[in-house]
């Protein structure tokens, strides 16, 4: 097993689109400019999907709740979509997140596609004010580690990266990458996620990559403003950056952020580090 590889983390721009044909273009020309530029995991931003929306003319895409309902009629061909780009490209791609009916609610689900074909998800688990008091999205119940060719990842949906008995558990079951794709109003709500995700490499000692939606879609009830940066954060010793930032894309600007990793390096660092942040964790409830 390979654990050395490109990673991509998407600075995506939510867009009007008019057909489901822009749709599948766009995304294929995201999925490309990753994958010619070498990246074999490729990660999209929580509610990246919401522009899918647009399709469904003012009357849905101006309301809270009808943009959930009508998103459902699209689930199935977002996930064939995105099946079908990681196994043409030889990829996995972490798909944002969409919302998802559950029960008599909806979860805020991220999708991982392999190159096979295969799939799982990690729901969001924390969920924010908005989420709770406006939009009426539930959070998932389980903390889940996902196989890929590389070794195990986890996944923190944006707020979920502020809580750090999420990732623990999913570095104790033995990820080395936490993916954290996020949706931000505010530059505050950015730096907040931000703080999370390097909170969470320095004291699990692993790569935590973040991806957000950027840019302004004012004719989106969901996700009118959006602001932030992509990064792959690392852990902050021997061979790793001394600020714990191996990449970080330009504020606001839609594009890709690149960063070379190789996971079997955390093993190292954990053994001989500087410092030992994740085996000394269980010392704090010594108190």
């Amino acid at each position: 097993m390979s654990q050395a590889f490109r990673i991509a983390a998407a600075q995506y721009d939510i867009g009007f689109l008019t057909e489901w044909a822009e749709y599948e273009g766009k995304i294929a020309r995201w999925v490309d400019e990753a994958a010619n530029a070498g990246a074999r995991f490729l990660v999209f931003p929580e509610y990246f999907s919401m522009e899918l929306a647009s399709l469904f003319g003012e009357a849905v895409y101006k309301s809270l709740s009808k943009q959930l309902e009508a998103l459902q009629t699209r689930s199935e061909d977002f996930q064939s979509l995105f099946r079908a780009q990681a196994q043409r490209r030889g990829v996995h791609i972490l798909a944002g997140s969409y919302p998802v009916e559950v029960g008599e609610g909806y979860h805020n689900r991220a999708w991982l596609f392999r190159p096979d074909g295969s799939s799982d998800y990690q729901d969001k688990l924390q969920m924010t004010r908005f989420e709770n008091e406006h939009w009426l999205i539930t959070a998932g119940d389980e903390i889940k580690v996902l196989e890929t060719e590389f070794g195990k990842v986890g996944v923190n949906i944006c707020y979920d990266s502020e809580f750090p008995m999420i990732a623990r558990k999913q570095v104790e079951a033995g990820a080395d990458l936490i993916l954290v794709p996020s949706c931000t109003d505010t530059v505050a709500g950015y730096h907040r996620v931000r703080i999370g995700c390097q909170a969470r490499a320095l004291e699990n000692q692993c790569y935590v990559v973040q991806s957000p939606t950027v840019g302004l879609a004012p004719w989106s009830e969901a996700v009118d403003v959006n602001v932030g940066a992509a990064a792959v954060y690392t852990p902050v010793d021997y061979g790793y950056p001394d600020n714990g930032i191996l990449a970080i894309g330009e504020f606001n600007s839609a594009q890709w952020v690149y960063a070379d990793v190789d996971l079997s390096g955390i093993a190292t660092v954990r053994r001989s580090g500087q410092v030992f942040n994740y085996r000394d964790w269980p010392g704090q409830f010594r108190f």
